[in-house]
């Protein structure tokens, strides 16, 4: 238990995917870990091994649940899904890789480089939708475990947002962090807001692949 009904967070990006290998932009199709992910996935088993907390929400997107269900599996806790917690809807990026999209749908690549706030890839979420999104699932969840830690596994650009927040970063900066796969990190959240206690710990793997940058 934290102290002053603070609670505290550790997020997790799920494991890798052969997508993330050939850096294609996964967003909501439900692509599932690959045999490296599942072996990351075991390794935050032994991260976590030090660390009690008192729920453990995941994404439902497969890559995002089957590594909570990897790590979790020793520590007796059920996971529950959590849908804020789902990776931003990319509209018609998803599927593609970077230098593909540049190709073939240059309006849309310019504004995924450019962070356009209200751009929503046609069919996806608004940068400034999908923050809301996350920020408004985080606060719940906070709300609902004051005093405790929560552990919660989610995507690179869920990370992304949680930690402009902490960090009190806008959304339209361009990224100078790491979100690689399968890393702790770890925040807080009390009434005065959220504030970043360590982020992208990968102690505990051999190689994790950073998010794709956007």
């Amino acid at each position: 238990m934290t102290l002053n009904g603070t609670t505290r967070f550790c997020l997790i990006r799920h494991g890798e995917t052969d997508w993330n290998g050939e850096k294609r932009i996964q967003g909501q199709i439900d692509i599932d870990l690959n045999l490296r992910g599942e072996a990351q996935a075991r390794a935050v088993a032994d991260g976590l091994a030090d660390h009690s907390f008192a729920a453990v929400y995941s994404s439902d997107l497969r890559r995002a649940w089957h590594t909570a269900r990897i790590a979790v599996a020793g520590l007796g806790l059920a996971v529950s899904p959590e849908p804020t917690l789902r990776e931003r809807h990319f509209g018609v990026l998803q599927g593609v890789t970077p230098s593909e999209a540049r190709a073939r749908l240059p309006h849309a690549h310019h504004h995924h480089q450019a962070r356009t706030l209200d751009y929503d890839f046609d069919s996806g979420e608004s940068l400034i939708a999908f923050a809301a999104r996350v920020m408004r699932g985080l606060d719940e969840l906070a709300a609902r475990h004051p005093g405790h830690s929560v552990l919660a596994f989610t995507h690179g650009g869920v990370l992304d947002i949680a930690y402009r927040a902490a960090m009190s970063r806008t959304l339209d900066a361009p990224r100078d962090f790491a979100l690689p796969n399968a890393a702790l990190n770890w925040l807080e959240r009390d009434e005065g807001g959220w504030r970043l206690i360590s982020w992208a710990d990968s102690r505990h793997l051999t190689q994790a692949l950073d998010e794709v940058a956007g």
